[in-house]
């Protein structure tokens, strides 16, 4: 499977992308003869709207930048914004989630938590009514159930809304991530990751075959409604322009109800994690003067935020924008 087709919960944390493609090619080619490279971006820079959440962490004479991130996004989005930019050239190392680049890990964990053991099919685990549905969904996706019974339910799930996603322009080449990645590069910065693609995937092998069931049926029928595409596009239509209420609202409709879906989202890859993120940011900030850290939005938010827990362990947290 290539990992391009995975997207773990389709958009808010991310385990697999593809390269990131330079933002700037054909726009610098096209006005190479007008005016000098370095004017164009900095042009580019200083027209580059806000996007997402930008905090400042300071303790102890040490600071540190949050960023909230998509995992997809449009070509459109980048360069981003002087203020995210510079953070990023003022400080020691980058932080990810994980390394998205990183292809023998993430392989390794797939085949420990999302594929049945040779002998085994996703035919074995579903009722008939929901093979039915599913094969319908794979059908309209342009995908073969005999392709892919080999993949758990939650992965047939979120390969099913990252194709959603992609179909619609929400690329996951253009995740933050990339450009992020990109822009370290260039100055020499190390990368610190704060989990790794065994431990993000699994989270989702840990429910139970009922509860994985229950979590494709109600994706399946969030990508019939469009349900599942309007959720995804709320979500980066408001980090594209630092929407707060906006971010507050996909947030919201994203972790409420009584589904398997919203709970998962709600005590499991925020709950759970939000707590774990914020001790590796502060052992990352006894190690790092300076560190600028970039985690999923939605990781941002609320009570149970990165940016309170860390306010709770004595942490001065600014929210820039």
């Amino acid at each position: 499977m290539p990992r391009k087709l995975l997207s773990v919960c389709a958009l808010l944390f991310a385990v697999c992308q593809p390269a990131f493609q330079s933002v700037y090619a054909a726009d610098m080619e096209l006005s190479a003869h007008a005016q000098p490279v370095g004017a164009i971006a900095a042009s580019m820079e200083e027209a580059a709207p806000r996007r997402g959440a930008l905090f400042k962490v300071q303790h102890d004479g040490r600071t540190s930048y949050l960023f909230g991130t998509v995992h997809a996004g449009k070509q459109a989005f980048f360069p981003l914004e002087p203020q995210v930019t510079r953070a990023l050239a003022d400080s020691n190392a980058l932080v990810l989630e994980l390394d998205v680049r990183a292809s023998e890990p993430f392989q390794l964990a797939l085949t420990a938590h999302g594929r049945y053991p040779k002998g085994d099919s996703i035919r074995n685990h579903l009722s008939r009514d929901t093979l039915a549905v599913l094969q319908q969904a794979l059908a309209r996706a342009g995908m073969s159930l005999d392709n892919l019974e080999q993949y758990r339910p939650w992965l047939v799930a979120n390969l099913l809304i990252g194709a959603e996603i992609e179909r619609n322009g929400y690329m996951r080449s253009q995740g933050v991530e990339q450009f992020l990645l990109k822009e370290a590069a260039q100055h020499d910065k190390p990368l610190r990751e704060l989990e790794s693609a065994d431990y993000q995937l699994g989270l989702f092998a840990a429910m139970s075959d009922a509860q994985q069931e229950t979590y494709l049926r109600e994706n399946l029928a969030e990508l019939a409604s469009g349900v599942s595409l309007k959720k995804t596009a709320s979500l980066i239509d408001a980090w594209s322009k630092a929407d707060a209420p906006g971010i507050n609202a996909a947030w919201q409709s994203m972790v409420s109800g009584d589904s398997v879906s919203a709970a998962f989202m709600d005590r499991t890859l925020l709950g759970k994690r939000n707590p774990e993120m914020a001790a590796s940011i502060e052992n990352i900030m006894k190690a790092d003067q300076t560190a600028f850290v970039g985690v999923g939005l939605l990781h941002l938010l609320g009570e149970q935020g990165v940016p309170e827990l860390l306010r709770q362990r004595g942490y001065q947290v600014e929210q820039i924008y």
